[in-house]
């Protein structure tokens, strides 16, 4: 397939110097067919010969910011952006073995993986292997499942990140950023009770406001100490 008319820009990224830094190809896709012609694409990255050639695609009636599927490819091959699949057995095995999982993903916020178990009390009886976590591909893995019926809770989730010297998160904000756009294209909705069930626990009134692209976390809270650092 020929394609005519693609513009593209060479960019050299990382740098405020022109022939330094990474240099890149940009391609600018008019519809997502295009994007699907791999050996085109391939064959256009062998051409550059640089170290990146990327296609962007953009995504119609999102918001009013410019937003775009993004491929990436060097002169061999595709640079695939997220995490593949097939390796769930490493990811059972790190979460302590004989673990049904349903779905990986990557997410955008820190890379962590976001891995969803058939049920809740999957969740909240994961005997967590953290060496075995921290060879795990991205900074942490979110792991989440639907809240058992008359919980009161729509999911319930825990996090690990022995990467960052956390092995388990009593209660992640950012993992929950990822978990409301999860489960509200999964549940067709936007306002979830959640359930983080580390060994402390803690719960989260989430709210994922599509139109400004923001998710709102509201719980409570308790003071238990007051001070006064002297230095």
């Amino acid at each position: 397939m020929t394609k005519k008319g693609v513009k593209y820009w060479v960019v050299d990224a990382f740098t405020d110097s022109a022939f330094k830094g990474n240099p890149a190809a940009v391609c600018l896709l008019e519809k997502e067919e295009d994007s699907k012609d791999e050996k085109w694409m391939q064959s256009i990255a062998s051409e550059f010969n640089i170290s990146e050639t990327c296609y962007l695609t953009p995504i119609p009636n999102i918001t009013t910011i410019p937003r775009f599927h993004l491929r990436w490819f060097t002169p061999l091959t595709e640079v695939i952006l997220y995490f593949n699949i097939a390796d769930t057995s490493q990811i059972s095995a790190a979460l302590g073995g004989g673990v049904s999982i349903t779905d990986i993903k990557r997410t955008q916020i820190g890379g962590d993986l976001l891995v969803v178990v058939t049920s809740g009390t999957s969740v909240t009886e994961l005997q967590p292997q953290v060496d075995a976590i921290v060879k795990c591909p991205g900074r942490g893995i979110i792991v989440s499942a639907i809240a058992p019926p008359g919980s009161g809770f729509d999911f319930y989730s825990r996090f690990f990140c022995p990467k960052t010297g956390i092995n388990e998160d009593p209660v992640t904000g950012s993992a929950h950023c990822a978990l409301a756009l999860y489960w509200s294209n999964k549940l067709g909705k936007s306002d979830f009770n959640a359930y983080q069930a580390s060994p402390r626990g803690g719960v989260l009134n989430v709210h994922l406001d599509e139109q400004n692209q923001r998710v709102l976390l509201r719980g409570k809270a308790v003071t238990v100490m007051e001070g006064c650092l002297l230095v």
